[in-house]
């Protein structure tokens, strides 16, 4: 006795508007930890990459300054505006002065251009890493929303521009929150861009 198995086509089309939405990819600048996964205890303070004043500035402002953006008016003039500000001037400069006294010592995420999905991610690194290795990421999306997740690098190559190596990575271990939220994060981000360049248009 032969049985057959009906697929619902509502189900079809979810499931292939899941796979669209995964890969649709923007150009953004966010804050971005990232090191070879098992390397954390092995590599020397004197063997990081030193942490200046203006990398600690843009590292305690864009969570701000993208809270402010995305929040308008309602926000902008409320009462707790300085107070958050204050709170970023305090921690900046504890964090100058810990930089200063301890050298090569602090790690930080980076203001860092990036192209990503809810599939991977593509930035210039600093160092090396070659096809195959694995990386831990820290990727922190406006206005403050971290994820953490482990990335294989599918390409690498010096950077023209000689700021260091390109790398393409494919996220391995995302969770489903995760995931939702940083797909959540690229389809507003490419809707209100595309909202703008139309309202340019029509205003040009």
């Amino acid at each position: 006795m032969s049985t057959s198995t009906t697929i619902d086509p509502h189900v079809m089309r979810s499931a292939s508007s899941e796979d669209r939405r995964e890969w649709v990819r923007i150009e953004d600048k966010l804050l971005l930890e990232y090191r070879l996964e098992g390397e954390q205890d092995k590599t020397s303070p004197l063997c990081r990459e030193m942490v200046t004043e203006e990398m600690i500035a843009a590292a305690v402002e864009k969570p701000t300054a993208e809270l402010l953006a995305r929040s308008g008016d309602a926000l902008t003039q409320a009462a707790l505006v300085p107070w958050i500000m204050k709170v970023d001037w305090l921690l900046e400069v504890l964090l100058k002065t810990l930089a200063r006294a301890h050298p090569g010592c602090m790690e930080l995420a980076r203001v860092t251009n990036v192209n990503i999905s809810g599939g991977g991610i593509g930035f210039v690194a600093s160092q090396r890493f070659d096809a195959g290795d694995r990386l831990v990421l820290k990727v922190i999306l406006p206005p403050f929303t971290p994820i953490q997740v482990a990335a294989k690098v599918i390409r690498s190559s010096p950077d023209p521009q000689g700021q260091g190596f390109v790398l393409a990575a494919e996220f391995v271990d995302l969770g489903a929150d995760e995931q939702d939220h940083l797909i959540r994060y690229v389809l507003q981000t490419q809707a209100e861009r595309l909202r703008t360049r139309r309202k340019d248009e029509r205003s040009a």
